[in-house]
């Protein structure tokens, strides 16, 4: 079985309304990001950025990714999640990472069967993202310790669900969600 880990929504200036809280997050949870990142490097998965557009739409991911490091409140926090030579960035409309992008292709084209998922918001488009894999016949983790939450009491909610209706498996520690699935 082939996985690949889908890193959701970790390019962000936080100029936004719940920027104060999902930055905190970010910065509590950095190193569980960051180790998810060389878990999956180290192994060879494809690492598939997939981030809120925020309204630019002209497809310079490169471009996009530099002013959230050198303008963004959290430049430090993006630079320490920057995509690597060579892995791919999509820019996505919604919430899911499916939802009006070629994230589904890319993965039939690498024979992806399972996704493990880390990024921002836990709540919103991290279980949005899994729940849509889901039904698109895919197996889903979500990398707990590599997610980053506006509100930790939604982000159980939101756990919760995707686990107990979605047949999602989270993952609590990087060394589970690196396992072989049991979903």
């Amino acid at each position: 079985m082939k996985d690949a880990l889908l890193v959701i929504d970790v390019v962000n200036s936080f100029f936004h309304d719940d920027a104060g809280s999902l930055l905190a997050s970010f910065r509590s949870r950095l190193a569980g990001m960051t180790e998810a990142l060389a878990l999956a490097r180290r192994g060879e998965l494809p690492v598939i950025y997939v981030n809120d557009a925020h309204g630019d739409w002209r497809g310079d991911a490169p471009r996009f990714v530099r002013q959230a490091i050198e303008v963004g409140n959290g430049g430090d926090v993006v630079g320490a999640l920057a995509p690597g030579d060579g892995e791919r960035f999509v820019f996505k409309p919604r919430y899911s990472a499916f939802d009006h992008t070629p994230v589904e292709l890319i993965l039939e084209g690498d024979r992806v069967e399972r996704i493990l998922l880390a990024g921002a918001a836990t709540e919103g488009c991290v279980v949005q993202s899994a729940l849509d894999a889901r039904e698109l016949g895919l197996k889903a983790t979500i990398l707990g310790p590599a997610c980053a939450t506006v509100d930790e009491e939604l982000e159980r909610i939101a756990l919760a669900y995707a686990s107990d209706v979605g047949g999602i498996r989270i993952a609590a520690s990087l060394d589970e969600a690196f396992a072989p699935p049991r979903n």
